[in-house]
């Protein structure tokens, strides 16, 4: 069967503007339809759809303000929902009065919501996957807006506390998709500062929440507190409508494959569609509800720190307890002035991400020096530093709550536990993601769900267990397992590579990143050994010189962006050694093809096929073998040149600097997707450059 070819130009594709990728995701103009995809646009051969050079819809291309305009919207919307779970523990005194009902009554509207988050990762994380991230933003959103505003006119408790659980089931959507968009656009080693705002937000809302709600509690009443939340996530659901464009690779590409197949009647497809065909949304589930549990029960690493970080989180929401008692029962203070003692937490927090923006340079000097591939442990002196702070705060706030003390003393107790608490959050978040690249979705799905047990689980004994052993003790309760915590950090830092050949899917995970770093080396021996033949691109024969001039002076500027090569969901690396045998056959043919042009007559043979002569001038076709084969015509014989991708894209400029570059169109905060190791630059040393002498480094500029 003839095979059709679809070039690309050389130039820099058409760029878009915002609103257009936010409203019509898939991208298109003439550079990504006259793209050279593989295959021949049939059902059983179609184009493979993959990122076009310097695709301006790939969220790893945009610029740095669109991104991080992005990574504070997705990370507001993550703190509205975490600042809803406790401003509604403001209101309690009233509720109670209103309803006439009891104390542990009332709580279950916090200990429902934070159960919510449980449920969400288990739902929302595969319809993500199958619908994308835009869309479930804003249907997820809207509906915890609508169940907000519910809750504002409940009539009685029971359905006050009922409308809290589905808007906290429905709100748990940022909790899965919010990372999820932030590992879209950064790749690894520039994602620390994103994944310290991403992973304090959940912190930050709950801190706000008490403060907020406190003081608009007490002035205008309980009702206030929800209207407040309900006029805070609907903002937030109308900004992400406008402003928030799909990032899930995947789904642009399937929607781009259905756009394109439309547009001009071939078949396109994207790469996951042809790899491992269309998954249904109940396979996904099935996944997504299975795994986290397996993972969970059978890996040490995932249960040990899943416990470490339940026992934080449950101690935040315990302290939406302890405050109050503290603060307005012990103290005397009002609603709204005993809401301000979070704000030692929240100084601490920021503290914290100040310290992950400085620890970052760390990690990616590490990264560097490992071509890519730092260890997982690499991570974790972060949280070593957290793990001593978290406890000296807790001890700190337990023996300074006494009202003879100044109350001083006791607020600024809670700033190095916020400070610990978001600095082993982030590291261990990392540590799981590196440490189990292809499962990271469900075991980060499996850490929320606890977590969010746990979290749902303490503010109900928390009052019950301050009357019982007072103020003092009844802190140290959580300060004591904090303390017996404090070693799991160094533990996991100083033997985690010999405790992760001991798991099943640790192992599995770590001989993954293995593989990807052998052929990241083959990719750089190949690279070297191919400098001799950069004269013989993978171009269309109409293109001049001077715009593969052009070309690779854009690829030195933004090495970066030379070239995406789209890889399914659940791919480890599909243009491997089978592209690489291509790649040189296909340069071994067109070395052979020149040859022939000087040699051969510019007429036709008589009887020759005008097609395959056309065919044989554009390049699509050489000769079967150095015999020259004849047809029944006595016609040499070609076949078709297999479509590859230009060696101008997996190489930089005269094939030195950028090496390549593989990217992942999928991540770990969706189910089983990796998208942790999604960028292997390979630069040239400081060293190597030196050696070749300014003047040739003027000369290429």
């Amino acid at each position: 069967m003839a095979t059709t070819e679809k070039h690309h130009e050389a130039s820099t594709p058409e760029p878009l503007s915002f609103f257009s990728q936010v409203f019509h995701p898939t991208g298109i103009t003439s550079s990504v339809e006259n793209y050279h995809y593989k295959g021949s646009g049939t059902m059983e051969d179609p184009y493979v759809v993959v990122w076009i050079d310097h695709d301006p819809r790939n969220p790893m291309n945009w610029s740095s303000k669109r991104r991080w305009i992005i990574t504070m919207l997705v990370a507001t919307a993550l703190l509205a929902v975490a600042f809803d779970s406790s401003a509604y523990s403001a209101g309690g005194q009233l509720i109670i009065m209103e309803f006439g009902t009891v104390q542990i009554v009332f709580t279950l509207g916090v200990s429902l919501f934070v159960l919510g988050f449980a449920i969400g990762p288990l739902l929302w994380a595969p319809m993500s996957e199958m619908f994308g991230r835009q869309v479930m933003f804003a249907f997820t959103y809207g509906i915890l807006t609508a169940f907000n505003g519910g809750a504002i006119a409940s009539p009685n408790i029971q359905s006050l506390v009922i409308l809290r659980f589905f808007a906290g089931a429905f709100g748990a959507s940022p909790l899965t998709m919010a990372g999820g968009v932030i590992a879209d656009m950064f790749p690894a080693r520039e994602r620390g500062l994103a994944m310290s705002m991403f992973s304090a937000a959940p912190f930050m809302g709950p801190v706000l929440g008490p403060i907020v709600g406190g003081f608009v509690g007490e002035t205008v009443g309980w009702r206030w507190i929800m209207g407040v939340i309900t006029i805070f996530t609907g903002v937030l659901w109308i900004a992400l409508l406008i402003f928030l464009p799909e990032t899930y690779a995947p789904v642009i590409l399937r929607k781009r494959a259905e756009a394109l197949s439309k547009k001009t009647g071939m078949v396109y497809k994207s790469r996951a569609q042809v790899e491992q065909g269309d998954t249904s949304i109940g396979e996904l589930f099935k996944t997504s509800l299975s795994r986290p549990w397996v993972l969970l029960f059978k890996e040490p690493i995932v249960l040990l720190l899943s416990i470490y970080m339940s026992i934080i989180y449950g101690t935040l929401y315990g302290l939406f307890g302890a405050f109050p008692i503290v603060f307005q029962q012990v103290r005397g203070w009002s609603t709204g002035i005993g809401g301000l003692a979070f704000l030692g937490v929240m100084v601490g927090m920021f503290a914290a991400i100040a310290y992950n923006a400085w620890d970052n340079k760390r990690y990616v000097k590490i990264n560097d020096e490992s071509d890519g591939f730092a260890p997982p442990e690499a991570r974790m002196p972060p949280a070593i530093v957290g793990a001593i702070a978290i406890p000296i705060g807790l001890i700190w706030f337990a023996w300074t709550n006494y009202p003879s003390i100044h109350w001083f003393a006791c607020i600024a107790a809670g700033a190095p536990f916020g400070f610990g608490m978001v600095l082993v959050f982030v590291a261990i978040f990392n540590y799981l993601i590196d440490s189990y690249t292809i499962f990271a979705a469900s075991v980060l799905a499996a850490n929320t769900v606890m977590r969010s047990v746990v979290g749902a689980a303490f503010p109900l004994f928390i009052p019950y267990m301050y009357d019982g052993l007072g103020i003092h003790w009844a802190t140290m309760i959580p300060g004591f397992l904090a303390v017996i915590c404090v070693p799991f950090p160094f533990l996991f830092y100083k033997y985690g590579a010999q405790i992760r050949k001991k798991c099943k899917y640790a192992a599995e995970s770590e001989a993954f990143i293995r593989r990807m770093q052998k052929e990241a080396e083959q990719g750089d021996d190949d690279g070297e050994k191919g400098e001799d033949d950069a004269s013989f691109e993978d171009r269309d024969s109409s293109e001049g010189g001077e715009d593969v001039e052009k070309e690779k002076e854009e690829n030195k500027e933004r090495p970066s962006e030379a070239t995406y090569i789209a890889y399914g969901p659940r791919e480890v690396m599909l243009e491997t050694e089978e592209a690489e045998r291509l790649e040189r056959l296909d340069a071994e043919a067109r070395r052979n093809e020149g040859m022939e042009a000087r040699e051969e007559v510019e007429e036709p043979l008589p009887g020759s096929d005008p097609a395959v002569v056309a065919a044989k001038k554009s390049g699509s076709l050489r000769r079967l073998d150095s015999n020259a084969s004849v047809d029944t015509t006595g016609q040499p014989k070609f076949e078709r040149i297999k479509s590859t991708r230009s060696r101008a894209s997996s190489r930089g400029a005269n094939g030195s600097g950028l090496v390549r570059v593989k990217t992942y169109e999928s991540n770990p905060f969706d189910l089983d997707r990796v998208n942790t190791r999604e960028s292997f630059v390979r630069v040239k040393s400081k060293k190597s450059l030196r050696e070749e002498g300014s003047g040739d480094l003027r000369g290429r500029q």
